[in-house]
């Protein structure tokens, strides 16, 4: 234990594990804890975590309201990239934390605090990405990870702790101790429980919170547009929009159509696999209205250099290198495309689907006149037959010498 500790920021969510820290940072370092509560859009009353830490002793809280910024700077300029993960998850909770890293690091240093701590486990990714954050701002800062350091090795203890030092303890529907969750903007993460084994069904009735099934869904389609300027959503239905409004209103159309639902198995950047799942409706409407919008004002060599980035780009941003020059290297690149994507996209949503039914730019690439299947002046289709002997030429001359 590090003896010299006089004030320590606290990554604070007024949940049970956080609570829990706080009461231990104050009990084994003997520390001044300030709070700090980032409003991410986790659609949750955040003053309930300032009463609880006022019930704990704390004098300086930090409850901010970083939506803007978080949509803006962080979930637009990734989705740009069209970053999966995996093929798969739109790195929801991963493009979260350099955010709340980076503020909690001013805020230690506004308040002159000489470490910062975090709930994260030693098991999960998000400790590495709150750290790598941390150290990214501040190469001197002193990190307390007590899921590293502590004896309370397991949920149940946690619980016990929890009830010794009269902490309440949050209930799920069922009158349980609930899953493991991190909510924001873009996404809502489910883990543990029943969840730790793949081959068990998920229970959405009493997992999702965001959105309906596909089955329990409307009978009948929302049509909407998306207007676009140099890559990122502006409008919907013609309508301007803030980034944060903008995703908000999305979430809310795609939660009532059931769209947005994922049940994976991800590797962890520390080695295991975990399972999840994953609720993210306003993030997988954009993914495809994205994809539609680019299909039309990319050319062919640059959408395609893109698609070859992405993985790279989307394993740093899981990992925690958000602050790392490969990243903004990536990050230029995607940006130079990205100019060129402007314009509107129409799709409707139905079930579980994102169905693109249209998509018009003023910097379209798609020539009517070149593709038509009618007659046209444009494209002599005799020309043809020379490029493909071309590009066979090397392939004849394998066979020919017994390849």
């Amino acid at each position: 234990m590090t003896k010299d500790i006089k004030k320590v920021v606290l990554a604070y969510s007024g949940g049970l594990d956080t609570s829990v820290i706080l009461r231990w940072l104050q009990d084994h370092y003997g520390a001044e804890v300030v709070t700090f509560t980032a409003d991410l859009g986790q659609g949750e009353e955040l003053e309930p975590a300032r009463a609880k830490a006022e019930m704990m002793g704390i004098k300086k809280i930090f409850i901010e309201d970083l939506r803007e910024e978080f949509v803006g700077d962080y979930v637009f300029p990734m989705f740009r990239a069209n970053a999966l993960y995996e093929g798969t998850y739109l790195l929801g909770t991963s493009i979260a934390r350099p955010l709340i890293a980076k503020r909690q690091i001013e805020i230690a240093h506004e308040t002159g605090a000489d470490a910062v701590a975090h709930g994260a486990t030693g098991k999960g990714n998000d400790q590495v990405r709150f750290e790598l954050g941390y150290y990214a701002c501040d190469p001197g800062i002193h990190v307390i990870a007590p899921w590293r350091e502590w004896d309370l090795t397991s949920r149940t203890r946690l619980i016990d702790y929890a009830e010794k030092h009269q902490i309440p303890i949050p209930k799920d529907k069922r009158g349980e101790a609930p899953y493991s969750q991190d909510a924001n903007l873009l996404h809502i993460s489910s883990e543990g429980k029943v969840l730790e084994d793949p081959w068990t069904e998920a229970d959405y009735d009493l997992i999702l919170s965001r959105m309906v099934t596909p089955m329990a869904a409307p009978d009948q389609p929302t049509e909407i547009t998306i207007d676009f300027e140099k890559g990122d959503p502006v409008a919907i239905n013609g309508e301007k929009m803030s980034p944060a409004t903008l995703l908000a209103k999305l979430n809310e159309l795609g939660g009532a159509n059931g769209i947005g639902i994922l049940d994976i198995v991800e590797n962890r950047f520390v080695g295991m696999k975990s399972r999840g799942v994953y609720e993210t409706p306003g993030g997988t409407i954009l993914f495809q209205a994205r994809r539609a919008m680019e299909s039309i004002t990319l050319d062919r060599g640059a959408m395609h250099q893109k698609d070859e980035l992405m993985p790279r780009y989307a394993e740093l941003v899981y990992n925690g290198f958000w602050f790392a020059p490969e990243r903004e290297m990536l990050q230029a690149a995607i940006d130079k495309a990205s100019e060129r994507v402007t314009g509107t996209v129409r799709m409707k949503l139905y079930k579980g689907n994102v169905m693109i039914t249209g998509r018009k730019s003023p910097n379209s690439l798609y020539d009517e006149a070149l593709v038509t299947f009618e007659e046209d002046q444009v494209y002599d289709q005799r020309d043809a037959q020379g490029f493909i002997k071309l590009n066979a030429l090397r392939l004849m001359t394998l066979k020919r010498n017994g390849g």
